[in-house]
C-alpha cells in the first residue's frame, strides 16, 4: 500500500488530502485570513507558514508523518509537456525566483521540503497550469513578437478526461482511454480555459491567466487591442492596475460586482435584466471558444466535458449546450477535484503506471525573430 500525502496552496487557502493508493483517509482546507498573509511581502515568504501549518494539520488529524510521495500542485514554470515530474532543483530554483508571483508556485516547494524529511520518499508535481504541447501553427500570432502562450486547467482538464474515457469503457464494454479519444474540455471557474485534447495531447488551449478566451468571473478575456493600446497610455492607470484589468478587477467581478454566479442568477431572478445580458454574454463568449476548437480537431470530436465549480450553474450550462452540442455529445463534470488528480499521478508514478520525468530550465522558441522593417 502506498501512502500519499497532496498538496494545493492556494490564494486564501491551503487543501492536502492523504490516500491509501486510491483511497481517501484526510481531506482538509487550511484557511488563510488575510491579516496572516499581509505580513509576508511575497509569496514566496509564506512558504514555511504554510509548510508547517501542513505538518501540523496532519499531527492535529492523528496522521503520521509517513509518506512514500508528497504531490504539490505545480507552479508558473517553464512550458513543459503534461505529465508528472519529480521536484529536482533546476525546479526549486525557478519557484525560489519566479518569473509570475502565485500561490500555486509554493506547491513544489513545499512538497520538497516535506519528502526531504522522510527517507525515500518523492516529491512530485503533476499537469501544472503551464504546461504546453501546442504545435508550431497555433503559437504564431500577427506579431511575431508575441506569440501565443497557455496557461490553463491542465491538471483538472486532463483528470477530466481520464474520467469520462473511464466511464465510456464501462458503459460500452471496451476499454478506452484518455489517449484514444478527440476531446474538447472547457473547465468553468474563476478563469475559463477551453482546451482541444488530441489523443492525450492538448493541442490548443486560450490563455485563461492574463488574456484570452472567453470573459470570466475573474477574467477579461480578449480585448480590442487598440482600444487597449490607447487605454494604457492615457495616463488614467498604473501597469498593475491595468494588469488587475485584466485578471482579478474584471469580468463579472467588473461588470456585477461579484463573482458568484449563484448570486448573480438570484438577481437575473428577481428581474435585473443587465445581470441577464452580461451572464448571458459569457456564456455565449464560452460556447464560441468551445466551437473553436472543434477546427484543430477536423471537427472529429467524440465529446465535449464541461467541468469546474460553475459547471454546477443551472442556468449557465444549458446556455453553452444549446449552442454547441452539434458538434459533439456533452457531459457535466460539476466542480473540479485537484487532490484526487494530484494523489492518482503520484501513485501512478510509483506503480510505474506513467513515467515521471524530468524538468529542465531550457527555453525554445520556434518563432523567428520579429523582421526589421524598412
Amino acid at each position: 500500500m502506498k501512502k500519499i500525502l497532496a498538496i494545493n496552496p492556494g490564494s486564501t487557502s491551503t487543501k492536502i488530502a492523504v490516500y491509501e493508493d486510491e483511497k481517501p483517509t484526510l481531506e482538509h482546507t487550511i484557511r488563510h485570513s488575510v491579516e496572516e498573509l499581509s505580513r509576508f511581502p511575497r509569496v514566496i515568504d509564506q512558504k514555511e507558514f504554510r509548510r508547517d501549518l501542513v505538518f501540523n494539520t496532519l499531527a492535529e488529524h492523528g496522521i503520521p508523518f509517513e509518506f512514500d510521495a508528497i504531490i504539490g500542485r505545480g507552479g508558473l514554470l517553464r512550458p513543459i509537456p503534461a505529465g508528472i515530474y519529480e521536484v529536482n532543483d533546476a525546479m526549486v530554483d525557478e519557484m525560489t525566483h519566479p518569473h509570475r508571483d502565485h500561490a500555486c508556485n509554493l506547491g513544489c516547494l513545499i512538497a520538497r521540503d516535506l519528502a526531504d524529511e522522510l527517507p525515500g520518499c518523492k516529491a512530485y508535481i503533476a499537469d501544472p497550469g503551464i504546461v504546453d504541447e501546442m504545435p508550431d501553427i497555433a503559437r504564431i500570432t500577427g506579431s511575431p513578437i508575441m506569440p501565443r502562450i497557455t496557461t490553463w486547467h491542465a491538471l483538472n482538464q486532463r483528470a477530466i478526461g481520464r474520467r469520462f474515457a473511464a466511464e465510456l469503457s464501462s458503459e460500452t464494454g471496451k476499454r478506452v482511454k484518455y489517449e484514444d479519444l478527440n476531446l474538447i474540455i472547457c473547465h468553468l471557474g474563476g478563469g475559463i480555459s477551453v482546451g482541444a485534447h488530441d489523443h492525450g495531447v492538448c493541442i490548443d488551449v486560450n490563455n485563461a491567466f492574463d488574456g484570452e478566451g472567453p470573459f470570466s468571473p475573474e477574467r477579461a478575456g480578449t480585448l480590442p487591442t487598440g482600444a487597449l493600446i490607447d487605454l494604457c497610455y492615457s495616463g488614467r492607470y498604473t501597469s498593475e492596475q491595468l494588469k488587475k484589468r485584466i485578471s482579478g478587477k474584471a469580468g463579472l467581478a467588473i461588470h456585477l460586482g461579484t463573482v458568484s454566479v449563484p448570486e448573480i442568477e438570484e438577481r437575473i431572478a428577481n428581474g435585473d435584466e443587465h445581470a441577464r445580458l452580461v451572464l448571458d454574454a459569457m456564456c455565449y463568449q464560452v460556447a464560441k471558444a468551445i466551437a473553436a476548437q472543434g477546427a484543430p480537431l477536423f471537427g472529429k470530436v467524440d465529446a465535449i466535458l464541461l467541468t469546474g465549480g460553475i459547471a454546477h450553474s443551472k442556468y449557465v450550462v444549458p446556455r453553452i449546450v444549446e449552442r454547441v452540442e452539434y458538434l459533439a455529445p456533452v457531459r457535466v463534470y460539476p466542480g473540479e477535484d485537484e487532490l484526487k488528480a494530484l494523489a492518482n499521478n503520484a501513485l501512478d508514478a510509483l506503480n510505474g503506471d506513467q513515467p515521471v520525468r524530468v524538468y529542465t530550465k531550457k527555453k525554445d522558441s520556434c518563432l523567428a525573430p520579429e523582421p526589421q522593417l524598412n
